[in-house]
């Protein structure tokens, strides 16, 4: 207990603020919202503050309480009571924030306020006693997972009586408009006692300077650990811009273990612990921050503001509940000589792609070029450079496609093992007769579909690897999949949402009632599509083609929530629909995306308020968008419809970025046309499926960057793709490293090669011819193209040579004609010059190839506020509707019709 009083006097002493004190993050949440301070009109939500989530559990919902701030730099707190008095555990959490708006936020635990206001200004203090910082998020930061039975203890007689929320707003642009800000952090919490107690020890240097133009400056840390045993499971690490990279280790006799290092330049989360690290009494923790100075014009301080920088290293940890101490900090160095053995890697920056370091946003124009200068002067690995290589989407020709009969393909997922499920309608088929005018299903005399309706397939071969779903459904519609594997359909004529295990003959869960359509908190209207979010398991329903809402539910199929409202006249406005057709979670960034099918756009909203955040909407959309998929790392697929007649733009698929909403490809299928892409699925590695109700078959794309970079293992063999483009011919081969030496000579004597790289075998495996196969069909396409460039060359070679062998057969014929025999020499001689000079010109052939400083003091400034944050965030100054799967229709309104 004395040693944790005395850390908590060493940092009173050094940030004059008795509001530093650390418990630590949680991890996965529940959204909801409480009533103990009033909230703008502007933060939807529940007006209840404590939501139930079962016997023994509660979801708490501590939001900004519609902030709108004046200046840059600001720092805004408010609290929250803890609304039980017997202990609780806080066993996850969940962001609601944007670093588009929010620089960073922290949550801090504590007995009494420093303010009974809604909000207030953070350099009033945060906490009059003690406070421990449960959390901290910047960068869009995406939460993480506690271990089981592991959790942050609130209430009873020890615990945190109060949160306190400390948000950060760095650059206040974004509240030109003058909007409400209800940023904040949901946590779930639980009476079941934990074995396990977690909390946060954190490092952080408190005099590095780093000199201008400086480019390697060492910022270390280091501290003896003298407690009980502590377990490892997760680390933060956190910089301004300056940062390039940050590790921390256990130090145990001489021997350094990595438990964690990244660039502060991504997403500053909670990222776990690669191995399971433990620290027992006697052992060192260290850390080091490397910075350069590049492109500063002064001496930089450790300091809360955008100019200055930070050096932190957190550590999540649990330890047994009798001996829990719920936090521990470290900001000197005890042994600057150990750091001469610091493994290597600790000094090797980390580099970031440059559209993560747009997402990163900036404060300052200093700070976004002086970002740019630095990344410009890093080197790049190899596989760096392929990565960053623009790729484009083509359909994967090799593919064989699904070998038995579908009906109409209506919804696409991948599962945990990256499979593909499809959703298709049998024998039954949507058209004119399918509905009444009040939406009532009139051909239920059919019965359920007789086939099996869900279909897992190899994604490499197109086998079906399972299948289920017979007598269950009449009109399938969406499908998604849960992060546990379980399947969320809907069923337009039952006008219902199911659960279903991948092997369950029955659903585990049903919303709606059948053959009922309705827009309450029990019934749909044939609704469109499912998102399941995998953090907390709350439902998100599309409905649908005769509502126009987004309905929210808890895990268990309670209702929370809805929003959106139908499509007005004129121009639609944020939150209208016409036919919400799909959905895309966004987890990265707490979003939520919508398919606006009939007003051809992608609306985007906040996750637990429904709070609309942006629209992506395109003129190649054309007048309808069918469905949208997200990849994590800021991608959006998405396909349109058929356009209607008279219209310009054809059907399609679009990749975007997340962040802008900018195009950056399209495609199509090469071998058919799409008819009605109906859903559309992408994964990590930019493999795109596409499900066609009319065409009723599965299309796949893959990246061109993919065909052509990457590795290919199979039966312990890796082989890099090559393609080298000559002038006369296109070849795919594997190169030795003798080989490459002799291309580089040769491109330099006029052949034009675009990649060289090694093939290595694995296992001194051969490599199969089968191998060889499959990797020439994946190249089909590029060859074919190739093909084309040849012939065309070739051609234009060929007709002057004709030309020239004409002219010299006519002069011949004349000479024989005039002259008789001797015109033979004459002849000779005369085509011989035309003809010498001729290839004397072209003999040559056709050349294509002619951070280490002073620690002399620091700045204190916004440290009062900002506790063991600073300012990270870099702000950019930018900133027919009727169904056709079954039948035509005419354009609006398209409630009337299917899809």
């Amino acid at each position: 207990m004395a040693g944790l009083v005395n850390n908590l006097l060493i940092l009173f002493l050094v940030f004059q603020n008795s509001c530093l004190g650390y418990r630590s993050p949680l991890s996965v949440f529940k959204r909801y919202k409480d009533t103990t301070r009033p909230l703008s009109n502007e933060c939807l939500g529940n007006n209840r503050p404590v939501i139930p989530l079962g016997l023994t559990d509660f979801a708490l919902d501590i939001r900004m309480p519609g902030v709108t701030p004046k200046q840059s730099d600001t720092y805004l707190c408010m609290s929250l009571h803890l609304p039980v008095d017997e202990e609780a555990y806080v066993v996850d959490f969940k962001p609601h924030a944007s670093m588009d708006t929010v620089h960073h936020m922290l949550l801090f635990g504590c007995n009494m306020p420093s303010s009974t206001e809604n909000y207030w200004d953070c350099d009033e203090g945060t906490c009059t006693d003690k406070s421990n910082i449960l959390y901290a998020w910047a960068r869009n930061a995406p939460p993480t997972k506690l271990p089981s039975g592991v959790g942050f203890k609130v209430g009873g007689k020890t615990g945190s009586k109060y949160f306190v929320l400390q948000v950060h707003y760095g650059d206040i642009s974004a509240f030109r408009d003058n909007h409400k800000d209800c940023s904040g952090v949901t946590l779930h919490l639980t009476h079941q006692k934990q074995p396990l107690i977690a909390g946060m020890y954190l490092m952080m240097s408190v005099n590095t300077v780093i000199p201008p133009g400086e480019k390697v400056v060492d910022a270390d840390i280091a501290c003896h650990y003298k407690r009980y045993p502590m377990h490892l499971f997760a680390y933060r690490v956190h910089t301004h811009r300056l940062g390039k990279v940050v590790s921390g280790y256990r130090v145990r006799d001489g021997q350094w273990t990595l438990i964690g290092r990244q660039s502060p330049q991504l997403p500053q989360a909670f990222y776990p612990v690669e191995q399971p690290v433990d620290v027992s009494f006697g052992d060192i923790l260290a850390a080091r921050c490397v910075f350069s100075g590049e492109g500063r014009m002064t001496e930089t301080h450790i300091g809360g503001t955008a100019s200055d920088e930070m050096c932190n290293f957190y550590i999540m940890y649990y330890m047994e509940a009798k001996h829990a101490v719920s936090y521990m900090t470290c900001t000197q160095n005890v042994n600057p000589e150990m750091f001469r053995n610091i493994p290597q890697e600790a000094n090797i920056p980390i580099s970031v792609k440059p559209d993560m370091i747009m997402m990163t946003h900036g404060h300052h124009e200093e700070n976004k070029n002086a970002a740019k200068s630095s990344l410009l002067q890093q080197p790049k690995r190899e596989e760096e450079e392929i990565l960053d290589q623009d790729f484009h989407i083509e359909e994967a020709v090799d593919w064989p496609g699904i070998n038995i009969k579908l009906g109409q393909v209506s919804g696409l997922a991948l599962d945990p093992e990256y499979n593909l499920v499809l959703f298709h309608r049998g024998d039954h088929v949507w058209d004119e007769n399918s509905f009444d005018s009040r939406f009532v299903y009139q051909q239920r005399g059919l019965g359920p579909i007789e086939q099996n309706t869900i279909l897992v397939i190899d994604p490499s071969n197109a086998a079906v690897l399972h299948s289920t779903g017979k007598n269950l459904f009449y009109l399938p519609h969406g499908l998604s999949i849960d992060k546990d594997g379980y399947y969320w359909v809907t069923d337009v004529a039952l006008h219902q949402v199911f659960k279903l295990g991948a092997h369950d003959k029955a659903p585990l869960l049903t919303l709606g009632m059948a053959l009922q359509p309705g827009n309450d908190k029990n019934h749909f209207c044939q609704p469109t599509d499912v998102a399941v979010d995998p953090i907390t398991g709350t439902i998100y329903v599309s409905d649908g083609y005769c509502n126009s809402r987004i309905v929210q539910f808890s895990p268990n199929g309670l209702f929370i929530m809805q929003w959106g409202e139908e499509t007005s006249s004129g121009t639609p406005k944020s939150g209208q629909f016409l036919i919400p057709h799909s959905l895309a979670l966004i987890p990265d960034f707490a979003q939520l995306c919508v398919a606006d099918r009939g007003n051809g756009r992608i609306q985007c909203f906040r996750l637990e308020t429904g709070e609309f955040t942006k629209e992506i909407k395109h003129k190649s959309f054309g007048r309808e968008l069918f469905a949208v998929s997200y990849v994590p790392g800021g991608l959006l697929f998405a396909v349109n419809g058929k356009p209607y007649p008279g219209d310009l733009e054809p059907v399609q698929g679009f990749v975007m970025n997340f962040s802008t909403g900018e195009i950056i490809d399209t495609f199509v299928p090469v071998r058919k046309n799409f008819e009605m892409p109906h859903d559309i699925v992408a994964s990590e590695d930019k493999t795109v499926y596409v499900g066609d109700a009319h065409a009723r078959t599965v299309w796949k794309f893959v990246s061109s960057e993919k065909m052509e970079h990457r590795s290919v293992k199979k039966a312990g063999i890796e082989v890099q793709e090559i393609k080298v483009r000559a002038v006369r011919t296109s070849v795919w081969i594997p190169l030795s490293q003798t080989q490459r030496s002799s291309s580089l000579s040769r491109w330099q004597a006029g052949i034009e090669a675009e990649t060289i790289v090694e093939a290595r075998l694995k296992n001194n495996n051969p490599i199969s011819s089968d191998a060889l196969k499959k990797q020439e069909k994946q190249h089909l396409v590029q060859q074919a193209n190739t093909g084309v460039s040849f012939v065309l060359i070739t051609t234009l070679l060929i007709i002057p040579i004709v030309v020239l062998l004409a002219i010299a057969v006519f002069i011949w014929w004349r000479k024989t004609m005039v002259y008789g025999a001797d015109a033979d020499h004459k002849v000779d001689s005369g085509s011989g010059r035309i003809l010498g000079r001729f290839r004397g010109k072209g003999t040559g052939g056709l050349n294509l190839g002619n951070f280490f400083a002073s620690r002399k003091g620091y700045s204190r400034k916004g440290f009062d506020r900002l506790s063991t944050e600073g300012s990270d965030q870099e702000k950019d100054e930018d900133d027919g509707t009727d169904s056709e799967e079954e039948y035509s229709a005419p354009p609006p309104p398209p409630v009337t019709s299917s899809s």
